[in-house]
């Protein structure tokens, strides 16, 4: 290796070289300037952008409301976390470690703050009693893959999209470090798939809304342009389970929320109704 790094006794920020982020990336949390967040006429308010993370939440909003579950209808605001719209202080309140998503409920009579995008699923598919098994042994499964994701998902967007994608140079080792992560990940799903239709078994469940943005987009050639570079098409298994969620119609509407790039018909900045979606898919050649 060349221009090896000798870290300082003590750690600095340097702003120089911290990438695309370099400008919103501090050591602290909290808020960084006073704005309240929108509330619109709904009990289910999220706050999020259209990240794998984002996608997620509306997925499974998009779903429980397909299976017309009015309780489920929800307004979704806009965080732009390249303008640091996730460090004001609304967004503070509700989330302190000032991520996307953050959801508000106001449908009893204390208001629910829920953050992380795995607590938020869990929460609503317990709350509706869909997409998550009761029965103890099928429910175990489903969290085990949860979980599992929410632990390994920072290894493909934190580290391998980040060194692959973000940083302002390429980096031979950590591409390498990442890249053998992501694909003994995949490999790991695939024979789990080869096995099961889905990640809870015969059933769609959380699980699968919770992995699909990250893996199912990355096998899809939507994430960080590294399809090839993965070779992906060697997971047969997670590519098939990839194209049959894809097509479902909640998962083509979820994924658009909160999205602000992409074709016309991809981009549905701020949901309030089904109509916000109706009206952008509408436009798809």
């Amino acid at each position: 290796m060349t221009n090896q790094y000798t870290p300082p006794a003590v750690w600095t920020m340097d702003n120089e070289n911290g990438g695309q982020w370099a400008s919103i990336n501090r050591p602290n949390s909290g808020a960084r300037h006073e704005q309240s967040l929108p509330v619109g006429e709904h009990n289910l308010q999220l706050y999020s952008l259209a990240t794998p993370n984002g996608q997620k939440v509306t997925i499974l909003l998009e779903e429980l409301l397909a299976l017309g579950v009015s309780g489920a209808e929800y307004d979704a605001h806009l965080i732009n976390i390249g303008e640091g719209n996730q460090f004001s202080s609304g967004f503070v309140q509700v989330n302190p470690n000032s991520k996307i998503p953050a959801l508000v409920d106001n449908s009893s009579a204390e208001t629910i703050n829920v953050f992380e995008s795995g607590g938020i699923l869990l929460y609503l598919a317990d709350k509706f009693g869909h997409f998550i098994p009761t029965q103890i042994a099928a429910r175990t499964k489903v969290m085990n893959w949860l979980f599992w994701l929410q632990g390994s998902a920072p290894y493909l967007g934190g580290g391998f999209g980040h060194f692959y994608a973000y940083a302002p140079e390429k980096f031979e080792y950590p591409i390498n470090r990442f890249s053998m992560e992501v694909k003994r990940q995949l490999d790991l799903l695939d024979k789990q798939l080869a096995k099961n239709t889905y990640f809870g078994g015969d059933e769609y469940s959380i699980a699968d809304i919770a992995i699909w943005p990250w893996y199912g987009n990355l096998v899809l050639g939507n994430l960080y342009n590294a399809a090839e570079f993965l070779d992906v098409g060697s997971y047969t298994h997670v590519m098939r389970w990839a194209k049959v969620i894809e097509q479902r119609p909640a998962v083509q509407r979820g994924r658009i929320v909160n999205r602000t790039w992409g074709d016309v018909w991809e981009q549905v900045p701020n949901r309030h109704s089904a109509a916000d979606i109706d009206k952008v898919l509408a436009l798809k050649p």
